[in-house]
């Protein structure tokens, strides 16, 4: 006996086999385009051994791809931290008792969504430039972290606000009701669960962080997409460099959501495992009751 699912009508065996001939015309097409970029790269030489040999010489590597890593890992890392603390205080700001700072933190909060993290970039690089803010050597650096926490602390804080709107409304309520102010409330017992179940869309938001990094590329940063131009027009192997920056962007993006599922797996395993179960010999039974719980507690139940 098969059950239909309650959300759509299952589809029938004409239904289903166009499914597959529409899945395989699909798959054929995406390995058709795949085979013509292929041709055309291999036929202007770009999968020669010559074209590929520079990646085996340490020189390489140590001149123009590790700093590049090294830089894109420090502006990601930098930019992603102070975002988080960013998005975490103006999420709460937003869901603040006082109307003036409700409307700060929005204000604050729609505008930096709204500008693009390029454009950000390239006029904080103009202003800490002109106003002498920073040493010229840390300008592009100021500038890509500056821009990237700007932006990414403004999605993470609509992201900490609706995780925090997701909660029961009764736990801040009874935790209220024991005499708690807002900021234990918060900090105590809303934070800690929302974050947790914010954590895949703060991991997305930490990928997005990391990528738009490579965007510094603008303002003169030595970040891993500027190395691997460099070093495609030093070994006049532009393509294979390019490809060999996208697979460790691959690769650093992946562990990066790999640690972080892991880390939320963790945390939920915690919260699930520190549930404590409050011994009967601990409750305290009200002047009066003591009998009646005695009573209770000897009674057994009959097999």
């Amino acid at each position: 006996m098969t059950t239909a699912s309650v959300l759509y009508d299952a589809p029938g065996p004409r239904a289903r086999l166009r499914y597959r001939i529409y899945s395989v015309f699909a798959v054929a097409v995406a390995a058709a385009a795949l085979w013509f970029v292929y041709r055309g790269l291999s036929d202007k030489g770009q999968f020669t051994a010559a074209k590929w040999k520079p990646f085996t010489e340490s020189q390489v590597w140590s001149t123009y791809l590790l700093p590049g890593l090294r830089g894109t890992l420090e502006a990601a890392a930098l930019s992603i931290v102070l975002a988080l603390a960013l998005g975490m205080l103006f999420g709460i700001l937003r869901m603040s008792d006082h109307r003036a700072v409700r409307w700060f933190a929005g204000v604050v909060v729609e505008i930096s969504r709204a500008i693009p993290v390029l454009i950000l970039m390239i006029f904080l690089y103009n202003l800490f430039a002109k106003q002498n803010v920073f040493p010229s050597d840390q300008l592009a650096l100021a500038a890509a972290v500056t821009a990237l926490t700007v932006y990414n602390g403004s999605v993470i804080a609509e992201i900490v606000r609706s995780g925090i709107r997701a909660l029961p409304k009764g736990q801040s309520e009874a935790a209220v009701a024991l005499g708690m102010r807002k900021t234990q409330v918060m900090v105590s017992i809303l934070l800690p669960q929302a974050v947790t179940a914010m954590l895949p869309a703060l991991i997305s938001q930490m990928v997005v962080a990391l990528k738009d990094s490579a965007l510094a590329y603008q303002i003169t940063y030595l970040e891993i997409v500027r190395s691997g131009a460099q070093l495609g027009a030093a070994e006049q192997n532009p393509i294979p460099s390019l490809i060999v920056v996208a697979i460790i962007m691959i690769i650093i993006n992946y562990t990066l959501t790999v640690v972080a599922t892991r880390v939320e797996k963790w945390l939920r395993t915690r919260k699930h495992g520190s549930r404590a179960v409050v011994p009967a010999a601990t409750i305290t039974a009200p002047p009066g009751m003591d009998a009646l719980v005695s009573d209770v507690s000897l009674q057994k139940p009959q097999n």
